[in-house]
């Protein structure tokens, strides 16, 4: 490859699978030398569909595996060359795909075969007969509706409280979820995590980085972003970063700060 990192070509999941991905892109890698990487964590789980030179995940080697939604970053490894289709799932399209609770997979990695059967190794050995990435992600997308149909659905009042907290960018108090559903602060905690794989509180960490994140690279200034997306401070924004992302708010902005620039 001429750059470095992977060539990635990705696809707008189709309507039927939209409620549970949120990202699907086909891969291609060749590093010249290993790279370490710090992988952040997401509002969603990840499904790798892979083949070639496995990715060392916390220095498990791994080809095709799932990650359930992590409240820390994931240190990756990649020394050969590699390729397949990444999948980004909401929470309740792992919990659809993967048909278990969700907190069995809450900050873990495992081989795809381990969650999904044989079904992960006949779709990795389908990709990989398909030669170009656009008609990956077409099958991928095939593969995934057909296995979705069959999950199961959450619980309302869960799916509520997580659109609630995205659509809030994590502001909003677990008590006040409680109150609004008639819940008490226990069986919410309980029945979420249960769906989820975080609780509340930590999915809204998650959430709360994610929109940082987002805002920092299209331009907005890093005090703005820390007092917009309800940072005590800069301080507290940086240790936050490091903890969910493996690096700091100026890394992932790196450019000096201006008038010209955008603003929230």
């Amino acid at each position: 490859m001429s750059a470095p990192g992977p060539a990635m070509v990705e696809a707008v999941p189709g309507a039927a699978l939209r409620p549970y991905v949120s990202r699907l892109c086909a891969y291609r890698e060749e590093p010249g030398t290993p790279e370490t990487r710090a992988e952040a964590a997401l509002p969603g789980a990840v499904l790798v569909l892979g083949f070639g030179a496995p990715l060392e995940v916390e220095g498990r080697p791994l080809t095709a595996f799932v990650g359930g939604l992590a409240d820390r970053y994931t240190l990756t490894r990649v020394s050969g060359p590699g390729e397949g289709v990444e999948v980004v799932l909401t929470p309740f399209g792992a919990r659809r795909l993967y048909g278990l609770p969700m907190r069995h997979l809450t900050n873990q990695v495992v081989p795809a075969e381990d969650v999904l059967g044989a079904w992960a190794g006949t779709a990795a050995e389908r990709l990989a007969a398909t030669p170009t990435p656009r008609d990956r992600l077409a099958l991928a997308e095939r593969l995934l509706r057909e296995r979705l149909s069959a999950g199961p659905d959450p619980r309302p009042e869960v799916a509520w409280a997580w659109e609630r907290l995205l659509g809030t960018g994590g502001g909003v108090s677990v008590s006040a979820l409680a109150a609004t559903l008639g819940w008490s602060h226990r069986h919410l905690v309980s029945r979420f995590h249960e769906e989820v794989g975080l609780a509340p509180k930590a999915a809204a960490r998650v959430i709360r980085f994610a929109r940082a994140v987002r805002l920092l690279r299209g331009g907005a200034p890093i005090a703005r972003v820390a007092a917009h997306c309800g940072f005590y401070d800069q301080a507290h924004m940086n240790r936050e970063f490091r903890v969910l992302g493996g690096t700091t708010p100026g890394q992932i902005r790196p450019r000096p700060e201006g008038p010209a620039q955008a603003m929230l």
